[in-house]
């Protein structure tokens, strides 16, 4: 029978899953959310508030809330009489979504390419990604890079930069050994943080000799890895892009020294930077590509494509029950269409340049806004305290201001997330269908919510003793 209990106070929700759901949750404790309805880039709470959803569920939503052509495609899945989960049996809608996904690849990568469908959540593919290598390299190491995020599960988590998460758990997968990323506005040379970025070159002693000199040196202490994973724009990081230039350096040398390279595009993939995958801005081809959110059109889906001379694990080398969530693959075939159909890809560039755009204005009067940076409609604002500079005369992040910030705009009817160091970056996730009309409403809060937040630190400075 439908749900049709009558909605309590949001505070009757919180308060319940406060006492009975995990210590773990996350998203609740900052964004203090009961969910009545969504539609769209809004979400309506019980209490009847309505806000703007620049988080889309980590940007798993790349079509916003309840797209008609997701309803529709569930609508069909429900009446064909089509089932749930298939393992991983074939079917009609399952082949014509790989055939559609490999479409959608640059011609060299798609022509070589095999596909793994996961578990459905994106950790699960890094770690098909981290067996895949290993077995196809006999090699046990791997190298990731600082303020990368690649999910929560054992072998994923020993990739992650950032150390809270993973501090408390002992005994994680051994032998990740991590390098600097490029970081336009603190590497201390002549670099913008425009969205040209900048160049290799300003960032070879830091980044680029490091990676040589791992690959090549056998004094490094690193034996040559199964692989390079990253993240083309780094979002749990604070929505840093990896310069082009960067990037295809990384990957002369990848291939150079024959390690697989592994782009890790669970947040970027399906047009989220401005291309439909965002390491096609640099012209490269990985070895193996993972993703995640976005392909399942708002339902869980997780796969890898990889080069076929990698393809050399046994049958049952990575499983797992839900692998043919094949409801998922019907709306995650209906969204990748739509999106080239539609040229959502150029759509979230234009919309994305007009977002930094506006948020760089507010740069003038409000010295707290360090940097604004980003790709497409994944777009970051590194709060900072302009009192405070690093060896390079940079400002230093301002976590407390940024947590300010956020709290500020849900006050006023906007949701977005934190991410980089010290968590001091606002981060931008809206659907790739927003409008320059929703934009402006974006920003028009998030200036009242600086503006009130240094209206409130002006304060506390006056009276403090």
């Amino acid at each position: 029978m439908p749900f049709n209990s009558p909605a309590q106070n949001a505070n009757y929700y919180l308060d319940y899953q406060a006492q009975v759901e995990s210590n773990a949750r996350t998203y609740p404790r900052n964004l203090p959310l009961a969910i009545a309805s969504a539609n769209n880039i809004y979400i309506t709470d019980t209490n009847g508030k309505t806000y703007i959803d620049c988080l889309s569920c980590a940007g798993a939503l790349a079509l916003g809330h309840n797209h008609p052509v997701v309803l529709d495609a569930i609508q069909q899945h429900l009446s064909q009489g089509l089932p749930m989960q298939t393992l991983d049996f074939t079917s009609p809608i399952r082949h014509a979504f790989v055939q559609e996904l490999l479409a959608s690849l640059p011609p060299a990568f798609a022509a070589r390419a095999k596909v793994q469908f996961c578990g459905p959540s994106g950790s699960d593919a890094v770690e098909a990604a981290l067996k895949l290598v290993k077995t196809a390299t006999g090699r046990r190491s791997i190298l990731a890079y600082q303020g990368a995020y690649h999910g929560q599960t054992h072998g994923s988590l020993a990739l992650m930069g950032n150390l809270r998460a993973k501090s408390a758990i002992p005994g994680l997968m051994p032998e990740v050994h991590f390098l600097p990323f490029p970081d336009a506005y603190r590497c201390g040379a002549t670099c913008n943080s425009t969205d040209a970025g900048c160049t290799a070159q300003h960032h070879r002693c830091a980044t680029l000799e490091r990676l040589e000199s791992v690959l090549k040196d056998d004094e490094s202490g690193v034996p040559l890895p199964a692989a390079v994973i990253l993240e083309v724009v780094q979002g749990e990081g604070g929505c840093n892009p990896a310069p082009d230039d960067w990037l295809r350096e990384v990957r002369r040398l990848t291939a150079q020294y024959r390690v697989p390279l592994i782009v890790d595009e669970v947040q970027t993939g399906w047009g989220r930077t401005g291309s439909l995958y965002a390491f096609e801005r640099a012209g490269i081809v990985p070895d193996v590509l993972v993703l995640s959110k976005a392909i399942g059109g708002g339902l869980p889906l997780a796969l890898i494509v990889y080069d076929e001379a990698l393809d050399l694990w046994q049958p049952g080398a990575h499983a797992g029950t839900f692998r043919g969530n094949l409801m998922a693959i019907g709306t995650g075939l209906a969204t990748l269409r739509f999106i080239r159909e539609q040229n959502l890809a150029s759509h979230a560039a234009q919309m994305g340049k007009y977002l930094r755009s506006q948020l760089r204005h507010l740069q003038t009067s409000m010295p707290f806004l360090g940097d604004v940076r980003g790709r497409g409609l994944m777009t970051g604002v590194e709060i900072v305290d302009p009192a405070t500079h690093d060896r390079n005369g940079v400002s230093l992040p301002d976590g407390e201001c940024a947590r300010a910030i956020r709290k500020a705009c849900f006050e006023r009817g906007l949701i977005i997330e934190l991410g980089g160091r010290q968590g001091s970056v606002l981060r931008f996730l809206p659907p790739l269908v927003i409008t320059q009309e929703q934009i402006d409403a974006v920003v028009a809060i998030v200036a009242a919510a600086c503006q009130a937040v240094s209206a409130d630190q002006l304060h506390r400075r006056s009276v403090a003793p």
